[in-house]
């Protein structure tokens, strides 16, 4: 997973990554939150979702400590991450920020 994950962060295209859990229910909102994201930005940045208790190593590599943790890659590098649920309007912001 680490080779695909890096090969999808080296991106030119902003990549927003959703580190979360399937038993985490403030998951489960930012997950409906971010299908409408993609709605807002389409081909402007990527959505991918990586389930914490799968990929332990990639989220302890990222310093994920808690979830949902979002996180805006581009050309490889972390342009920004927290922690919490994020509304539409400030994730949909943030990636055209980045695009």
């Amino acid at each position: 997973m680490s080779q695909k994950f890096q090969e999808i962060i080296d991106s030119e295209r902003p990549v927003l990554i959703d580190f979360f859990a399937t038993w985490c229910q403030p998951c489960k909102v930012q997950s409906s939150v971010l299908n409408t994201v993609k709605e807002n930005i389409g081909e402007g940045a990527r959505i991918i979702k990586v389930d914490v208790d799968q990929y332990p190593a990639l989220a302890a590599q990222y310093g994920v400590r808690g979830v949902p943790t979002l996180a805006i890659f581009k050309n490889g590098e972390m342009l920004w991450k927290e922690s919490g649920v994020h509304d539409v309007n400030t994730l949909t912001q943030l990636l055209q920020e980045y695009a």
